[in-house]
C-alpha cells in the first residue's frame, strides 16, 4: 500500500489539502454554533439519500462537518462538544505529521467515499464511523499516547482503541444491515491501510516467540567445559587429543565430549 501511495503522490500529491482535519474540525465548530441558533440547521447537512435524489447534492459532502457526539463528559454540552472537536483535530493533526498530508487525505477520502456509497446503497449514514476509523488509525500509529479520562486518569490510547474495536464488533453482530454497511464502509479504509502493518506485526511477534523458545532451550542445555576432555578416558584437548562433541541416542541426546576413538566406538 505504501509503495502505491508513494507512486500516486508523485503524480497528484500537489492536490493534497494540508491541515485537512483543521478544516473539518473548524467546519464542525461552525455547524455546532449555527445549530445553537437554528437547531434544524444540522438536518440540512445529514447524508439523506432521498434528499440527494431531489437535488440536495451538497449533502454528499456536508455530513463530514456534523459535530461528533460529545456525550455528557460530566460537563456542559458546549464544553463537551469543544473537547470532542478538539480531539478530532488532535488525532488528525498528529497523523498528518506522521504520514504527510497526502496519505492522510487518501485515508480520509477513501473512508468518505465508502461511507457515501454505503449510504446511497443501504440507507442513511453519518460521519461517526468515519471519524472512528481515524481514531483507530491514531491508536495504531501512536499506541502509547496518553489522554486524561475525567482530567485525572491517564490512559494509553491503545486501550481505548481496543475497546472501540470490540464495540464495533459487537455492533456488527447485533445491529441492522444499514449499520453494518456503514461500519464496513467506514472501516474499509482502516483495513486497506493497516492490513500490511498487522500482517508484519504478527509475523514479527511469532518470530520473536520462536527465537525466545530457542534461546531458552539453549540456555537449559548443559554448558561444555572450558577445557574439553574425554568423558570416558580423560584425554585432554590441551594435550593434543582430538575431542569431539557427541549428542547421539547413547548419550541420551545430551552433548558430551569424547575423544575421537571413543566418539567412534561408544
Amino acid at each position: 500500500m505504501d509503495r502505491f501511495l508513494a507512486r500516486l503522490e508523485r503524480r497528484i500529491g500537489r492536490y493534497a489539502v494540508p491541515n485537512l482535519t483543521f478544516v473539518v474540525a473548524a467546519g464542525m465548530a461552525m455547524v455546532f454554533v449555527l445549530s445553537l441558533v437554528r437547531p434544524e440547521f444540522e438536518n440540512l447537512l445529514v447524508l439523506d439519500v432521498q434528499a440527494i435524489k431531489h437535488g440536495q447534492i451538497w449533502r454528499v459532502f456536508s455530513y463530514l462537518f456534523l459535530p461528533p457526539p460529545a456525550g455528557s463528559f460530566m460537563m456542559p454540552k458546549p464544553i463537551a462538544m469543544l473537547f470532542a472537536i478538539y480531539f478530532v483535530w488532535l488525532i488528525g493533526t498528529n497523523l498528518e505529521r506522521e504520514w504527510g498530508p497526502f496519505k492522510l487525505n487518501a485515508f480520509y477520502v477513501v473512508g468518505m467515499l465508502g461511507t457515501t456509497i454505503a449510504a446511497l446503497l443501504a440507507g442513511g449514514a453519518g460521519n461517526y464511523y468515519l471519524n472512528l476509523s481515524l481514531f483507530l488509525a491514531f491508536a495504531t500509529v501512536f499506541p502509547d499516547f496518553q489522554i486524561m479520562i475525567f482530567f485525572i486518569i491517564p490512559v494509553r490510547i491503545k486501550w481505548l482503541g481496543i475497546i472501540s474495536a470490540a464495540m464495533l464488533g459487537w455492533t456488527c453482530l447485533t445491529g441492522d444491515w444499514d449499520e453494518r454497511a456503514a461500519i464496513g464502509a467506514a472501516m474499509g479504509n482502516y483495513l486497506l491501510f493497516f492490513a500490511g502493518y498487522w500482517r508484519d506485526h504478527f509475523r514479527s511477534r511469532n518470530l520473536r516467540v520462536r527465537q525466545s523458545a530457542r534461546r531458552a532451550a539453549v540456555s537449559e542445555a548443559p554448558a561444555l567445559p572450558a577445557v574439553r576432555s574425554c568423558a570416558m578416558c580423560g584425554a585432554r584437548e590441551s594435550d593434543g587429543a582430538d575431542i569431539r562433541v557427541c549428542s547421539c541416542e547413547k548419550c541420551e541426546g545430551k552433548p558430551r565430549t569424547l575423544c575421537l576413538e571413543h566418539a567412534r566406538n561408544h
